[in-house]
């Protein structure tokens, strides 16, 4: 990694930290906010926030188009644009639910067209796979009209459904950035790299405002990305079965939901004497977690999650340096 490179993360931090505190304010005089639901008090938090999220990529990921076209440094500026276009279809479906309520069934298969500019960059490269252990499979026409779509919806709504507790989101997706940043530094890939650097910077600056307590939340716009990147970043690099495992734990409890007919009320934990409880029948992977531990403060829940992302980040990190 050079220091080109590194000015991209940097941009993408100081963008989402400036544009985080310019928006916040506006967002909660605009009305734009939701109850902390985890709270005793319930206190009402800046939604949208990750207008911030979006904004620190785009300016990375344009940054890195300018010095491409202007200074000729090793990126393909076409896989660039694609990224952003994916995420930009994304962030739209994300600002459409925050505010309008799409429902669960459409919002579900909306971003199979985010996956467009991808399948367009992808159907003149690479239509195969690889898998630890088993080695390269090609696809075919089948990776590129039916694999990147899908992959792209899969990611972006998994991502979006795990949700809800202060810094959790950008904190597993801190880890998930680091990681594929990594990936891409091992496979020289540069277009992997520029992506993901600026994903991850965008994901730090904007941890300053929701860690806990929060005064932001992602919202579906920053939820959605956050899936959208990490699934554009993989396939760009032909990580694709690296960015199933890391999404592992969100796999986990969409299982849970399904099994439990995908509820939109009741996701939170019952707050008491400053730690979160389960109900009776826990209906998400977090519940399962606060009734295993007998009550766990928000703070260690998000903290099980960040680190048992880490886990899942180390093996993909071991599987891939070996190979």
């Amino acid at each position: 990694m050079s220091l080109v490179e590194l000015f991209y993360f940097i941009v993408a931090a100081l963008t989402a930290l400036v544009l985080g505190h310019f928006l916040i304010p506006r967002l909660k005089k605009a009305g734009f906010v939701g109850k902390d639901m985890n709270k005793p008090e319930r206190p009402e938090v800046a939604e949208m926030g990750g207008f911030a999220i979006i904004g620190g990529f785009t300016a990375a990921a344009l940054l890195a188009i300018f010095l491409q076209t202007f200074f000729g440094t090793i990126i393909n500026p076409v896989l660039i644009m694609a990224a952003v276009m994916t995420v930009y279809i994304l962030a739209f479906i994300g600002i459409a639910d925050d505010l309008l309520s799409i429902p669960q069934a459409v919002k579900a298969f909306l971003p199979l067209l985010a996956g467009i500019p991808l399948i367009a960059v992808k159907a003149a490269g690479s239509t195969t796979m690889v898998f630890p252990f088993i080695g390269v499979i090609d696809f075919g026409i089948w990776y590129i009209l039916v694999l990147i779509p899908i992959g792209i919806a899969v990611a972006s709504n998994l991502a979006n459904m795990f949700a809800g507790f202060n810094g959790m989101e950008t904190g597993m997706g801190i880890i998930m950035f680091a990681t594929t940043s990594l990936l891409a530094i091992s496979a020289g890939n540069m277009e992997m790299l520029t992506i993901s650097l600026a994903m991850l910077g965008a994901l730090l600056g904007f941890f300053w405002f929701n860690k806990y307590p929060s005064k932001a939340f992602p919202g579906d716009v920053g939820n959605l990305t956050i899936g959208a990147v990490l699934a554009s970043a993989v396939i760009i690099g032909n990580f694709e079965t690296a960015g199933a495992l890391l999404m592992v734990p969100y796999i986990l409890d969409f299982f849970i939901k399904a099994a439990n007919r995908f509820p939109s009320k009741g996701w939170h934990g019952n707050y008491r004497n400053g730690k979160l409880y389960a109900p009776d029948k826990p209906i998400s992977l977090p519940q399962f977690v606060m009734k295993a531990s007998r009550g766990i403060s928000e703070q260690g829940l998000v903290l099980f999650f960040v680190v048992l992302e880490a886990v899942f980040a180390i093996i993909v990190l071991a599987l891939y340096f070996k190979i």
